[in-house]
């Protein structure tokens, strides 16, 4: 199966505008977000799914000087995005990756993959998420081209269109599902960039790092030996998905 990750990126976050072009150690957090999902050995190809919107030229522009496969779709309607950026890039099984985790590991992405290569065409979606154990940030999800189809056609509700996966994983009837989890529960750490806070989170780690290179589990290491960085972010809450 040709495997595409989509990695979906746009300025106009609602808490920290502007964030996936913000500095992290000497890039910017998108570039560290590409650079880490194209390691993944499971994974053929890597696109940024950025909106029509002007505010996102400057995604494009960044893009076309990096090199990147890039598309653009709607603002609102992300899983329309998504479904339109699988089919330009004929993508049999799609990972799904948000532009404001930095510390996306390749590991868990070929895990995760990996697990729905072995199980298709009898799991239609496997993800890390449907049973937390791994860090917020590290969140992945693969899905077949035809689950998306399935997705795109017939969920009706906007809200949930703005986050893709929900009318998926809400419809276990319909879509054959599997989770992926870690021996170990990290998932009360916050590695996901959402607000002021989380960035100096992660700028902490980056700041440590002489490049994007590292793993999650040195990055578990070095929370181990600083536990007080855990704190910068510890009061933030996550956004709710619909369900």
């Amino acid at each position: 199966m040709k495997v595409v990750a989509i990695i979906q990126a746009r300025m106009e976050s609602t808490r920290l505008p502007g964030k996936i072009l913000m500095d992290l150690g000497g890039e910017t957090m998108l570039t560290r977000v590409l650079n880490r999902v194209s390691r993944a050995r499971n994974v053929d190809m890597a696109v940024v799914a950025t909106t029509d919107r002007s505010a996102d030229d400057a995604v494009i522009r960044l893009g076309e000087k990096k090199g990147w496969q890039l598309f653009r779709g709607s603002s609102e309607d992300v899983l329309d995005r998504y479904y339109q950026a699988a089919k330009f890039y004929q993508a049999e099984a799609v990972v799904r990756i948000t532009a404001d985790c930095p510390l996306i590991e390749p590991e868990v992405i070929d895990k995760v993959v990996g697990e729905f290569l072995s199980s298709y065409p009898e799991t239609d979606y496997v993800s890390n998420l449907l049973e937390r154990g791994f860090p917020r940030g590290l969140d992945t999800e693969v899905f077949s081209f035809g689950a998306l189809e399935k997705a795109w056609r017939e969920d009706t509700d906007l809200s949930r269109r703005e986050h893709v996966t929900p009318y998926i994983w809400g419809q276990p009837r319909k879509f054959r599902m599997k989770n992926v989890g870690n021996d170990k529960d990290y998932s009360g750490m916050r590695w996901t960039v959402d607000t002021a806070e989380d960035l100096a989170f992660v700028r902490k780690i980056y700041g440590y790092f002489p490049d994007d290179k590292f793993g999650w589990e040195e990055v578990i290491q070095l929370l181990t030996a600083h536990p007080d960085w855990l704190e910068i972010n510890r009061n933030v809450r996550q956004k709710a998905v619909p369900s």
